[in-house]
């Protein structure tokens, strides 16, 4: 992704190191969100898993849940870990596959990768290397990792379907990938989708909860669960942080999948990511759907009209029922009604239904009573006008 609504992935990314930054050298300082040992709980690691590990890691953690209840890492296995921070993951992961394994422990922040570098060299820890670089594309060869972990990591992504293959493309085929991460139930709005600081906040840059797994699965893995889903927010020092993430119903999620023996093909992909069915999920998640509904229904009326008027023309005659026809038309005005009216539950304001019942009505009656243009016309004014008055209360409501 090259740029977001006017700002560059390079302001993304700017703005995630100058917030990760100020985790490594500041730790004690307050943050939106929870940091340290404490936060380490908080989010649902055991205290066993913590146990002996260095004060310095734990300093600056900042994951948003536990990617370890996966139960996926073994001896002798060779684990990424993505966004490794200040090492906390690393470091477990480094005892759990033990000397003969191998934990690789990428970071986009300098800061991070020197605190972490340190501590590894200073405990004298021999099967963690540390590496710079950006999960877009990361800097080893294909199939060679057993495990990719990532805590609170994606979410501050910019092109993350192409993170989700590369992460795909260094697993080996059966391997799997422990995820920690945010997530939100409701699409972001322009007003916050514009402003770099708040994606290195995990609120904004985050995707629909369905279609986050949904990339996963797209992009070739296989056994995609979720292990646990909870309310991170609730622990922020924030309450403007806390309102954003209610506003969009942010929370976190603790995933485990399994790389499928062979990437799926382009055109598999593209396939999945067609689906109508996502479409009108989307569609319903954005208050849409009325509107799909309300188009549909002027298609079928005057569309049927144009396409019967064109094909007269080149001598060609279309025999169309009219009952049928009529009932197209009713049905999905009364479609668009009902999406209006389920709007009403969102936002409280009956007005846009009352519109939206009266132009339903008056559809019905000049499609099976008495059929006058003009009472048509005013029928889809008011069913628009309903439609359009759901839309805008639903965005005021999010608001």
């Amino acid at each position: 992704m090259v740029a977001i609504f006017g700002f560059t992935r390079e302001k993304v990314i700017a703005a995630v190191q100058d917030m990760y930054t100020a985790v490594a050298i500041t730790p004690e300082r307050p943050f939106h969100f929870p940091v340290g040992r404490e936060a380490c709980l908080q989010v649902g690691y055991p205290a066993a898993l913590l146990e002996g590990l260095p004060e310095e890691a734990l300093q600056s953690f900042a994951g948003v849940a536990c990617p370890f209840r996966a139960d996926v890492i073994r001896a002798g296995d060779t684990v990424l870990d993505i966004g490794a921070g200040a090492g906390t993951d690393t470091l477990i992961a480094s005892r759990l596959v033990g000397p003969r394994g191998k934990v690789l422990a990428l970071d986009i922040t300098p800061a991070m990768g020197r605190r972490l570098r340190g501590l590894v060299t200073r405990c004298g820890i021999g099967n963690v290397e540390v590496i710079q670089g950006n999960v877009e594309a990361l800097p080893l060869p294909a199939a060679s990792a057993d495990v990719v972990t990532s805590n609170g990591m994606l979410n501050l992504v910019p092109d993350k379907r192409k993170a989700v293959a590369e992460i795909f493309h260094v697993l080996r085929p059966g391997g799997h990938a422990q995820i920690a991460d945010i997530v939100i139930r409701r699409p972001v709005t322009l007003d916050c989708a514009t402003d770099p600081k708040l994606w290195a906040e995990c609120v904004v840059g985050a995707t629909i909860d369905d279609d986050y797994l949904a990339m996963f699965r797209d992009a070739g893995f296989e056994r995609v669960t979720v292990l646990r889903d909870y309310d991170y927010f609730a622990l922020s020092r924030s309450p403007e942080t806390r309102d954003i993430a209610h506003r969009f119903g942010a929370h976190a999620l603790e995933i485990g999948m399994q790389r499928a023996a062979t990437a799926p093909s382009k055109l598999t992909q593209l396939v999945r990511r067609a689906d109508p069915r996502r479409a009108l999920r989307a569609m319903a998640r954005r208050g849409l759907l009325g509107s799909l509904a309300l188009a549909l229904s002027v298609l079928a009326c005057y569309g049927a009209l144009a396409a019967t008027a064109l094909l007269s023309l080149a001598g060609i005659t279309l025999a169309i029922n009219p009952a049928l026809w009529a009932g197209t038309i009713v049905t999905l005005g009364a479609l668009a009604t009902a999406a209006v009216a389920a709007g009403v539950h969102k936002h409280g304001a009956i007005t846009p239904l009352g519109f939206a019942l009266a132009g339903s009505a008056a559809l019905v009656y000049v499609q099976f009573v008495d059929y006058k243009v003009g009472l048509e016309l005013i029928a889809f004014g008011l069913l628009t006008a309903g439609v359009a008055l759901d839309f805008l209360q639903r965005r005021k409501s999010e608001a």
